[in-house]
């Protein structure tokens, strides 16, 4: 008889702290600094987690494309540009920053910010755009134009280099938020695979795991990876009519977030019992993983912590490394995947306040081993974010 789905939810977890005022200060600081190095004027923010990280917006309107939400930040103010239905939202409470209101959509909020940057900053411009690698901004060639003629070179510059830099060191805060959101997706995960049973859809188990991680808190959970697979791992697919057989292995990615930091964690299970072969290998990879995850120091570069992932790799003795991503880890924050990567070509400092996701991945005979280890790196050495995986293959029988 199928074990029975709690009906009793867990105690919600309260809403996110704000982010405190001297952390917002710091952040800012941080990116002036960087600014003023590289002699930009100002920074045009159309990125959700961009604006976020500078002011601590949040709304709903991020939900609708017709009237956007945007951010700006120069030498001497940080502004959020929004429609007059946002003034309300930005008004219910005190806030660090200024804010200008548009009548209308997307080229009434163009103009606005080219009516700021014209009054806040004369005589030649260097404007820049958050458009760059791991950034999802709102795409717009009236924004691109309407910069390229405030800038007295005729183009915006990118920002990624300059806000990378400042959001790639996390603070306590940050973490913390981060720690809760993994406890969620972890509680959720290991819950409803109490309940699950041979012969139910991919699709079930999925709806499962996205519910308890609701229950649990979360505040939003972007569809997960759900698989149940012999061999035929395809990553990306969404949860299918496939159902759970002897064999299986169940592989899942969480993206639920607490606070705005979402909880990227891999875990897997086994369908049935697992042979001799899959236990020693399970022990294997997670025990390399681990220790990896542990040997982290500050001063190392991401291809120095590759490397010894390498050595480590060929004296366990387990064969080909799944190589379809060129990498064994990145960054996270208040996106899933942030710089830097851990990759033989990528030459980055490891620095304290890093949060790294260390993930090699084993495909063999069907089954798929794979850890992901978080931690925060510190003065000293590394701490754990999340509960380690666990140390045998969960099952469901």
């Amino acid at each position: 008889m199928p074990k029975v789905w709690p009906s009793v939810p867990p105690k919600p977890l309260p809403p996110a702290p704000p982010v405190p005022a001297a952390e917002l200060e710091r952040r800012r600081a941080g990116v002036r600094a960087q600014m003023s190095k590289a002699g930009i004027d100002v920074i045009v923010l159309s990125d959700q987690k961009n604006v976020a990280y500078l002011t601590d917006y949040r709304s709903l309107s991020w939900s609708y494309h017709a009237r956007p939400v945007f951010a700006a930040i120069s030498a001497d103010d940080m502004v959020v540009f929004g429609s007059l239905a946002e003034a309300r939202t930005v008004e219910v409470r005190a806030r660090s920053f200024s804010s200008r209101y548009y009548d209308g959509y997307l080229p009434e909020a163009v103009a606005a910010i080219s009516a700021w940057i014209s009054e806040r900053v004369s005589g030649p411009r260097r404007t820049a755009l958050d458009y760059g690698q791991d950034f999802y901004g709102r795409g717009s060639l009236e924004l691109v134009e309407a910069l390229s003629e405030l800038s007295h070179d005729g183009k915006p510059v990118s920002a990624s280099q300059i806000l990378w830099s400042v959001r790639v060191i996390k603070s306590r805060f940050e973490a913390e938020l981060k720690r809760i959101a993994f406890e969620i997706v972890n509680s959720a995960f290991d819950t409803a695979l109490a309940s699950a049973r041979l012969g139910m859809p991919e699709y079930e188990l999925c709806q499962m795991v996205q519910a308890q991680i609701f229950l649990n808190g979360a505040e939003t959970a972007d569809p997960i990876a759900m698989l149940f697979s012999k061999g035929d791992f395809s990553y990306g697919r969404p949860a299918s009519d496939r159902r759970l057989e002897a064999g299986h292995y169940i592989w899942t990615d969480f993206r639920a977030t607490y606070g705005g930091y979402p909880a990227d964690r891999n875990r897997i299970a086994r369908a049935g019992e697992p042979e001799a072969w899959e236990v020693d290998v399970y022990g294997r990879v997670r025990a390399l993983t681990v220790d990896l995850a542990g040997a982290v120091r500050p001063g190392m570069s991401c291809a120095d912590l590759y490397a010894r992932f390498e050595r480590m790799w060929i004296d366990a003795d387990l064969g080909p490394l799944y190589s379809r991503v060129s990498r064994i880890g990145h960054g996270g924050g208040l996106d899933v995947t942030e710089p830097p990567s851990i990759s033989r070509v990528d030459a980055t400092e490891i620095r304290p306040g890093m949060i790294l996701h260390l993930e090699p991945k084993l495909e063999r005979e069907g089954a798929v081993f794979q850890f992901e280890e978080v931690i925060l790196v510190t003065d000293t050495g590394c701490e754990f974010l999340s509960a380690l995986s666990p140390e045998t293959i969960p099952t469901v029988c």
